[in-house]
């Protein structure tokens, strides 16, 4: 009896395996077919296995981020802004050392009252004070706690019907409460700008423009020497750094009714002319911040003569 291979042999003898090219197209057809869907199911078991693993990852990472990884990538961000917050605190808890204010408040600019006379040169909010602030704000910086005081001086003026010419007086006031109350203040500034022209109220400096400075004192107050002697302090300061900045010192004496400028409350007082009409806030706040770095200096060295 034939075994199953020699009937197999006989079968491929007697029909020779060669099939038709129909037959042969249609199962390339789907033999491709079946090979484009095992590829596609391994496409997305790998795509599956990769977003798993990403989806993973981003879990992580998120996690790390609002748990923990925050902490290490603000840390450094919140130092600095807790070491800035310290700072201004302690300056903040110091006793202030000097006194600023505005006698003429409203004073301003051109380029800010959108106009060409300097005795109309006058804003409600871009004014003179704002010079002030920004004297007290670089005071801080540099670690030295001011009051600034913002007294609405003309508003009062007008409430109370005074003329211009009261402006000391009403200015007077808060002036005689913070020297009560702060017996550690060594300075104190009423901060104007003149009415003279650019070309006298300007210089350039390293390629910028600083508004100069002009000392005013009153010869007819009790600290007179003083103040004068203050004021001259603050000009060779100025001069020695930055020469010309500052225009000089110029005494007021025209009695029996030359204004003391309050200067008699308080030695150590000093008006300051800085700038004129022409000039801008920024250009005001680039001279101020050097008169704060003549001031820290001066305060420096104060305290070095008195450990002596």
């Amino acid at each position: 009896m034939p075994s199953d291979k020699d009937l197999f042999d006989l079968i491929k003898e007697t029909y020779p395996l060669n099939p038709k090219a129909d037959f042969v197209s249609d199962t390339e057809v789907k033999l491709r077919q079946t090979a484009r869907k095992v590829n596609r199911k391994r496409y997305f078991k790998r795509l599956g296995a990769a977003s798993s693993g990403l989806l993973l990852c981003v879990i992580a990472i998120s996690w790390i981020f609002f748990y923990g990884g925050k902490d290490v990538i603000f840390n450094n961000h919140n130092t600095i802004q807790e070491r800035n917050s310290a700072s201004t605190t302690t300056v903040n808890n110091q006793d202030p050392l000097v006194y600023i204010y505005q006698s003429h408040n409203l004073e301003s600019f051109f380029p800010e009252s959108n106009t060409n006379d300097p005795n109309e040169a006058f804003h409600y909010t871009k004014n003179i004070t704002l010079v002030g602030e920004r004297l007290s704000q670089s005071l801080k910086n540099r670690g030295i706690n001011s009051i600034h005081d913002n007294t609405n001086i003309m508003e009062i003026l007008k409430e109370k019907n005074l003329p211009f010419s009261e402006s000391y007086k009403v200015s007077r006031e808060p002036l005689e409460e913070a020297l009560a109350n702060n017996k550690s203040i060594e300075m104190v500034f009423d901060i104007h700008r003149d009415s003279r022209k650019r070309s006298e109220t300007t210089i350039n400096l390293g390629g910028k423009d600083y508004p100069r400075i002009a000392f005013i004192i009153s010869k007819s107050n009790v600290n007179y020497e003083v103040n004068l002697k203050f004021a001259e302090l603050l000009h060779s300061y100025i001069e020695e750094k930055y020469p010309h900045l500052s225009r000089g010192v110029f005494v007021k004496d025209t009695p029996p009714n030359q204004n003391t400028y309050n200067q008699d409350l308080f030695g150590n007082s000093v008006l300051l002319e800085i700038g004129g009409p022409e000039n801008t806030l920024d250009e005001e706040y680039r001279t101020v911040d050097v008169l704060s770095e003549m001031i820290k200096e001066i305060l420096s060295d104060w305290t070095e003569q008195k450990k002596h």
